[in-house]
């Protein structure tokens, strides 16, 4: 047997779902991936993952995450096409009506598909010695009784038993509130933002050495709350290929067809990614791909005072974050790690165990979680729970994003909290405070 138990199952293939079977993999003496999708042996887009085929981000800390569940896969990444870059320089992002001054951090990131990642992810996992991964399978319920989980049910009526079943089904656990309800065991009270985020995407060939801007290598840019709701995303990925991603908040929703696409990016805030759309040949269809997000939705398993045993949820089954940030793959990467270190410490899959997890895994939510619901009620039209003194702190956040304009201190204040390496309230430092009050003041932007 392993550490822990002999058999865990994971529901769900995607990202989520195979870190999480890295993390068991040397704890459990068995584990099993199920998934309902047919998994491709390439790195092709899925019907079981609808945003696959647009602009994904992977953060710095999500990164160096995977490359310590998975060493050497950063290097393979990048020999398969991946480009790496440097956040603070070779990103431009337009945010609060102008171009944060760009700056040299010693950080690297990957610019990449998300289908490329996930195929580089799920290869490497299906070659774990204890990890099967089965495609083709949809399971239908859990097995067990109030208070604990034994293993799940699939369609066919095949019963999966496992130590501790893992759920990875995506969209913050609809389907598995339901079972978990049918077996008499306790269910979070969930949190909902709605954003009404909806965005189209193209793929556009790219040159060998083809920069959007002189030196720049990927362009973001983010309306200007509260009346422009627009952005986009221009990533370079793996294939010689640009990938343009246009997004908007409560119903500004980019059109599919090419003069709709090119004239939505032309009338952004900067000429850039309409000018890109322009001038770029397109790869494949000639329609963009779309995708709506209604709303984000975290499940609060850290409040419940006896989470069920031999279960736990990760990724957007536990918080599903509204995808414009670019956070998910990267908590679900962390939260990963943070099961392990809980298997570990208790060597169990009990109940404390899961509440232990839960409680570490709502610390690595609760940053994100604050900055993205912090910029979704810049708009009035979010409907949701705002947590108190959002206003006070939006108002905060606005002139720190004014400074990034003029000050590197403060630009990378912003980079190190977006990509997870430190916490909002890095940003409320009394230092950080005065410098970025003053600098917001000399913000081209400032009006």
């Amino acid at each position: 047997m392993g550490s822990v138990g002999a058999q865990a199952v994971v529901i769900g293939g995607s990202m989520a779902g195979l870190v999480a079977a890295r993390a068991l993999a040397a704890r459990f003496t068995r584990v099993t991936v199920v998934d309902r999708d047919a998994l491709p042996g390439d790195a092709r887009d899925r019907r079981g993952v609808p945003q696959s085929g647009h602009a994904h981000a992977l953060l710095v800390s999500g990164q160096s995450t995977l490359e310590e569940l998975f060493p050497g896969l950063t290097d393979d990444l990048v020999a398969g096409g991946a480009v790496p870059f440097d956040p603070g320089s070779d990103l431009l992002f337009h945010q609060m009506g102008g171009h944060r001054t760009r700056c040299a951090t010693g950080l690297q990131g990957i610019s990449l598909s998300r289908a490329f990642l996930e195929h580089a992810v799920r290869a490497r996992v299906a070659a774990l010695p204890t990890v099967e991964v089965r495609d083709l399978l949809a399971v239908c319920g859990l097995t067990g009784s109030a208070g604990r989980v034994t293993g799940v049910e699939l369609d066919g009526g095949e019963v999966l038993a496992a130590d501790l079943v893992v759920d990875a089904t995506g969209q913050s656990g609809t389907r598995s509130d339901r079972w978990l309800h049918a077996l008499g065991c306790s269910t979070p009270e969930v949190a909902t933002v709605k954003v009404d985020v909806g965005y189209a995407t193209r793929l556009l060939r790219r040159g060998a050495d083809d920069r959007l801007l002189d030196d720049v290598l990927l362009y973001l840019i983010a309306g200007v709350p509260p009346h422009d709701k627009r952005a986009a995303a221009v990533f370079p990925v793996e294939g010689d290929r640009w990938m343009v991603t246009l997004a908007g908040w409560h119903g500004t929703h980019a059109p599919v067809d090419p003069q709709g696409f090119a004239k939505f990016a032309a009338e952004l805030q900067t000429p850039h990614v309409g000018e890109l759309v322009a001038r770029a040949e397109p790869v494949g269809e000639q329609d963009a791909r779309r995708f709506t997000y209604p709303q984000a939705r975290r499940r609060l398993f850290e409040r419940l005072r006896q989470p069920p045993s031999g279960y736990v949820a990760i990724g957007d089954a536990l918080c599903s974050f509204n995808p414009v940030y670019g956070q998910g793959m990267s908590v679900a990467a962390l939260e990963a790690v943070e099961l392990g270190r809980c298997l570990d410490r208790f060597g169990t899959t009990s109940s404390r165990m899961a509440r232990a997890y839960y409680r570490a895994a709502a610390k690595v939510i609760a940053g994100p979680w604050q900055v993205a619901t912090g910029g979704d009620f810049m708009y009035p039209e979010t409907v949701g729970r705002r947590p108190p003194g959002t206003d006070l702190v939006n108002r905060y956040v606005r002139q720190v994003l004014l400074a990034s304009h003029v000050s590197v201190d403060a630009h990378r204040v912003v980079l190190d909290m977006q990509h997870l390496l430190a916490p909002p309230s890095a940003a409320l430092r009394p230092a950080t405070v005065v410098r970025s009050l003053l600098a917001a003041r000399r913000s081209p932007a400032r009006g």
